[in-house]
């Protein structure tokens, strides 16, 4: 009776079996794998996430990551209770109730959001869709790709469901999700968006992060706060919803801001970012050489390994901000000295630093002329630059010849904290911006200027040459060397320095003498004990310093110095771990028993107490008077010639640091002493460094440490006047035998009688010195010594009633 309806009816069953067909057929071809093989319940319960290995430091902090995927996994006991309600509530309410496919939902979506088209019923998918979905990267079959790619997600959350608990699943499920920014797993989410534990997470930062699922960067807290506060909110009202909120708590925190406390993470962020580089390169070394027992290798991008290491998280941050500090004040005077002009060396040195960008190989490659190519890098691009201030960078307009003049001009550093008796390091900084500047000065091999001058001394005392046995300071030209002529930096000559005063002065005429006296080749071979593996020139010059060495080489030698004569081992690295917590290695801690005897103990307190006088009086004085270091300290400043590196190298009882500072060239300089000298432009760092250390409690007590106190015996030996300005007051130009106590009994020396006699004879040869006059020079001596008595005599019965040092 009607035709039409019945032919509609027809028409609508036959489209309906050939749709149920369609669909039947699409669900037995997907689980036939004609679309790509279904992971099987083995491939399902063998699942692992890329997870990011970590590098702590000996305290315990975590100093960064290697990773492919920002990504570290945590426990479902890890997951605060407010993490778990908002995901459920936002994303799968009837989570519970369901085996991985909620029917009830896919009848809502096909009424409401197909029929209805209304988009807030929100999506069919469960959490188990979801985690198939993070799992397995969806493949495109052309017109046909959402179909069956729901229909394959469909078959692994069944297959999810069979293996794991409904906990086992969320935890999976919130250790895959992703946040945007390669940041991969709630736990690492958590830290860098709220600088906490997924464990710690209140109600309304947990409702942020599950926010954010819907959208990683519309809904970033960071980059849209009002769409992130907006979808905060929502998150919240659903909990309401499904009573997992009260009502009145929502009222209360809808009306908050959204409070973050975001840092990124990267090769360039965090702490340690040289150390952390360095280290990469070694571990992947190491892990290329060593399987796991199965025989499969480790990746260190993947496997989650943990990395253990001798820095201290705490001295790390210090020299940081020391290198922070002063650099920045530095960068400031260098440009103010230059005031405009050729600050990044010389057109040379520019048009070198030119070919080996990318930009010019590009154009050269294109065969553009020399013209061309000097008009292209005049011409203006924004661009982001190296910047103290405004987090480290600023965005601005510039040609690549300005950039390029700018970053020529940037000092840079190297800086090194080690534990001397054990050989551990502490802190390590390679520059001072990773992202731009990735040259590990640590290691950069550079002239070393005055710090290599103790070696002379320690190999002077050695060689049984006494530290009060006087040394010229005249200005020689030694034609067997070329004519060389050393200078002393402040132009003075004249007189004889004990080692002690010439050390601790710096005095370089006095140095060469000294060298020369003792053997260059004597001086060369101490120095490969030391650690200076690098090659040493066979001339007198390296008495000064005009040896190429590193920061990692000279904190060697100042180690050895430090550690009483022994050198130990320097090492960063203690073991790496499994996520699991098993050993992959244990690095062999150096045994302090075994280290190598370079020189005797009683070397080095000498050395120590000369190097002493160099902070007390000499050309590290600054750290009293300046910077407030009253302590026991030992050290030595460095400037090397045209002041293009500045050094200072440092020693307290408990640990031993080393500053360079220069230009990426030795033409990046200040053309005055007075401002490129080490004095001014290294050690600095170190004493903002120090006073940091001292501040915090764990290393306060460090400050009341002291040297061990000299014995007698190197105390006699070392008791002379620093400096004496007539040559003819050496002691031992005398023919008469003097009374005990008497200036001779001073000077005395470890030689023997007839060996002192006959020197003391060629001396007053050489200089010409009547018996006359060396009774004079006796008598004004003794006077001296006797007013020298007084004076220690008073201060120890002032120390008596004041107390030692008041």
């Amino acid at each position: 009776e009607k035709p039409r309806l019945a032919l509609a009816i027809k028409i609508s069953s036959v489209l309906a079996f050939l749709a149920f067909s369609f669909v039947f057929s699409l669900v037995l071809l997907t689980y036939s794998g004609a679309f790509g093989k279904l992971p099987t319940y083995t491939d399902l319960k063998a699942i692992q996430n890329n997870v990011a290995s970590e590098v702590y430091s000996e305290d315990g902090v975590l100093l960064g990551k290697y990773f492919v995927e920002n990504r570290v996994n945590a426990d479902f006991e890890e997951m605060s209770p407010n993490l778990i309600n908002a995901l459920v509530a936002t994303e799968d309410a009837r989570f519970f109730e369901h085996s991985g496919i909620d029917f009830w939902s896919w009848g809502r979506v096909l009424l409401r959001t197909i029929l209805m088209q209304d988009n807030s019923g929100g999506g069919g998918s469960t959490l188990s869709q979801q985690l198939a979905k993070n799992l397995y990267k969806r493949e495109d079959f052309m017109m046909l790709s959402m179909p069956i790619v729901k229909i394959k997600e469909m078959f692994i959350a069944r297959r999810l469901e069979g293996i794991y608990t409904k906990e086992e699943l969320l935890n999976l499920y919130l250790n895959t999700v992703p946040f945007g920014s390669n940041i991969y797993g709630v736990k690492v989410a958590s830290q860098q968006f709220f600088n906490t534990s997924p464990k710690d997470l209140k109600v309304e930062e947990a409702a942020v992060l599950v926010g954010m699922l819907k959208a990683n960067t519309a809904y970033n807290p960071v980059k849209n706060p009002e769409r992130s506060q907006a979808r905060r909110n929502t998150v919240m009202q659903q909990m309401v919803k499904y009573n997992y909120l009260d009502a009145a708590a929502f009222d209360t925190l809808k009306t908050q801001p959204i409070r973050v406390s975001y840092y990124k993470e990267g090769n360039n962020q965090g702490i340690g970012t040289y150390f952390r580089e360095h280290l990469r390169l070694e571990i992947a070394d190491f892990l290329n050489e060593n399987r796991a027992p199965n025989g499969k290798k480790y990746n260190l991008y993947t496997d989650g390994l943990k990395i253990y290491t001798t820095i201290n998280a705490r001295m790390q941050r210090y020299a940081e901000e020391a290198v922070h500090e002063h650099l920045s004040q530095l960068q400031a005077d260098y440009f103010k000295h230059w005031k405009g002009k050729k600050s990044y060396g010389s057109e040379e040195l520019l048009q070198s630093a030119k070919e080996k960008t990318d930009r010019f190989k590009k154009l050269k490659k294109r065969g553009l002329s020399a013209e061309a190519i000097e008009d292209n890098f005049n011409q203006s691009v924004q661009m982001s630059i190296f910047d103290y201030k405004n987090g480290g960078e600023i965005d601005t307009l510039l040609s690549p010849n300005d950039s390029l003049k700018y970053y020529l001009s940037i000092l840079n550093t190297g800086f090194l904290a080690t534990d001397p008796h054990t050989g551990k390091i502490l802190a390590w900084v390679g520059g001072v911006d990773h992202q731009y500047f990735q040259y590990d000065h640590t290691q950069a091999q550079r002239q070393v200027g005055s710090i290599f001058k103790p070696l002379v001394y320690a190999q002077a005392l050695k060689n049984k040459i006494p530290p009060c046995d006087y040394i010229s300071n005249l200005q020689v030209t030694y034609t067997e060397y070329e004519n060389w002529k050393p200078r002393n930096s402040d132009g003075k000559y004249g007189g004889v320095y004990s080692m002690e005063g010439a050390l601790s002065h710096s005095v370089n005429a006095a140095t060469v003498d000294l060298m020369l006296r003792t053997g260059v080749d004597s001086v060369r071979q101490l120095a490969q004990q030391m650690g200076i593996a690098s090659e040493i020139p066979n001339v007198p010059a390296i008495s000064l310093g005009a040896v190429d060495a590193s920061l990692w080489e000279m904190m060697s030698v100042y180690n050895t110095f430090a550690n009483n004569g022994k050198r130990p081992e320097m090492h960063y690295l203690t073991r790496i771990e499994t996520a699991d917590g098993e050993v992959v290695a244990n690095f062999e801690t150096p045994n302090p028993e075994e280290f190598e005897q370079v020189f005797s103990d009683s070397i080095a307190q000498m050395m120590t107490t000369m190097l002493q006088s160099v902070v007390d009086s000499g050309t590290a004085r600054r750290l009293r008077y300046r910077y407030g270091l009253y302590n026991d300290i030992a050290g030595k400043t460095g400037t090397t010639q045209g002041h293009s590196d500045g050094w200072f190298m440092g020693y307290t009882p408990h640990l031993v640091a080393g500053v360079w500072v220069g230009g990426s060239s030795p033409q990046i300089r200040f053309k005055s002493m007075k401002l490129g000298q080490g004095a001014n432009t290294a050690l600095p760092i170190w004493a903002h460094f120090m006073n940091k250390v001292y501040k915090d409690t764990n290393f306060k007590k460090w400050k009341k440490q002291q040297f061990a106190p000299l014995d007698s015996t190197l105390i006699w030996e070392m008791d002379c006047p620093p400096f004496l300005e007539d040559r003819n007051m050496i002691p031992g130009l005398y023919e008469e035998e003097e009374e005990e106590g008497g200036i001779f009994d001073w000077f005395q020396n470890p030689f023997e009688r007839e060996k002192e006699e006959a020197r003391r004879e060629q001396v007053r040869q050489r200089n010409g010195v009547s018996s006359q006059r060396s009774r004079e020079i006796e008598e004004r001596n003794q006077r001296m010594l006797e007013k020298r008595k007084k004076k220690k005599k008073r201060k120890k019965i002032l120390d008596k009633i004041f107390g030692k040092g008041n």
